[in-house]
């Protein structure tokens, strides 16, 4: 079974792991967190996480993946907080960067099987959802879409624990929140599960287009079909051409860099590179033809810009993510005739976004867990 720490005492926590004494003088707004400073916050919410008798009910590998969320569902106010000219204070996107944070930690640092991690760093990001999915634009689709990456009842015990663990006047209505969540999951059919969809193409077009029915049954023709790979540096790719796309058409960036003598870091060259990829897609797509589109693609902005021209052509796009443990992406970096430095490769994993249901046709997951 797996699990962040056997030791889960406080002192050994922060002894041990360096985010955690982070959390020690991170300043929270009074208004909502009177109980004091992230750390005090975060010990309180631990506490009323396992003290709640549905967490104590739960399978014990569920429970190590909470009680890990809940450590980490704050760890990224250190780098957002700040003090507001009226001396409100704030951490906008924590959530956010918490996930990438979360998932570099349990990639990295502390060797975790790639579902467990990613269920995690899952729960960092939405630990806020049920408070105020409700007030929402499309709270449906927001919903659906997040119970494809967790099970929503192991986020309605942390987002309660969450508001158990602070000192707030609008306590109870954010209790009653979480109440409707829950009720809100159990008739969208996403309780401790993930909306059943009939198809790929009916779950990527609920998930894409607002005024979708999430019962439509769309009906579509694809003229051609393109594999968008997603990998950081060093973990394969050409491997995966070789073994999967072996005779399809491949656009490289990389290769175009080659030929023309241009280095990696020469962001500028790089607009150009990806224009001329984008030059040699477009002939391809007006063809018809299968290809592959190779580059490490590591962020969402980065592969819907790519996503929104293939599909323009009525193709059928096909997210491959790559990964393998760390210590072996070391390796094979090191081995590698154009290797990356190992900053920069910190820095890539740092910025790292897995490819999510709604990104593309289909998006297929190649992980290799140590």
């Amino acid at each position: 079974m797996w699990y962040l720490s056997e030791d889960k005492t406080w002192s050994n926590l922060a002894e041990k792991f360096r985010w955690v004494a982070d959390m020690h003088q991170v300043p929270q707004d009074p208004r909502h967190h009177a109980e004091g400073d992230v750390a005090v916050h975060t010990q309180r919410v631990l506490a009323a996480l396992t003290g709640a008798a549905e967490f104590i009910a739960l399978p014990a590998q569920q429970q190590e993946i909470l009680w890990a969320a809940a450590l980490l569902h704050d760890v990224e106010k250190r780098s957002t907080t700040r003090i507001e000219a009226d001396g409100s204070v704030t951490c906008p996107h924590h959530a956010k960067r918490g996930e990438l944070t979360t998932r570099s930690i349990l990639y990295r640092d502390i060797v975790t099987p790639f579902q467990v991690r990613e269920q995690i760093a899952a729960l960092v990001r939405f630990h806020g959802l049920p408070l105020w999915i409700m007030g929402r634009p499309s709270p449906e689709r927001a919903l659906l879409l997040a119970a494809l990456r967790l099970d929503t009842r192991l986020l309605a015990m942390l987002a309660r624990a969450d508001v158990l663990g602070r000192d707030c006047e609008d306590q109870t209505r954010l209790l009653e929140n979480i109440e409707l969540f829950e009720l809100f999951c159990q008739e969208q059919q996403c309780w401790g599960q993930a909306r059943a969809f009939g198809s790929d193409l009916q779950r990527y077009h609920y998930l894409t287009h607002p005024q979708a029915s999430v019962d439509f049954v769309p009906y579509e023709q694809f003229q051609s079909e393109v594999v968008l790979l997603c990998a950081l540096p060093g973990m394969g790719k050409d491997r995966y051409i070789a073994q999967h796309a072996a005779g399809i058409e491949t656009i490289s960036l990389d290769n175009i860099r080659r030929q023309h003598r241009l280095s990696p870091t020469d962001k500028q060259a790089t607009g150009w590179v990806v224009q001329q990829a984008k030059l040699q897609a477009k002939v391809l797509l007006r063809r018809g033809a299968p290809f592959v589109w190779n580059a490490t693609n590591i962020t969402r902005q980065l592969r819907s810009q790519l996503v929104e021209l293939f599909t323009a052509y009525q193709a059928k796009v096909k997210i491959v993510y790559l990964e393998v443990p760390y210590a072996q992406w070391l390796r094979q970096n090191a081995g590698r005739e154009h290797s990356v430095p190992i900053r920069a490769m910190e820095h890539l994993l740092s910025k790292l976004e897995i490819p999510q249901a709604d990104e593309a046709h289909e998006v297929e997951l190649v992980v290799q867990d140590a």
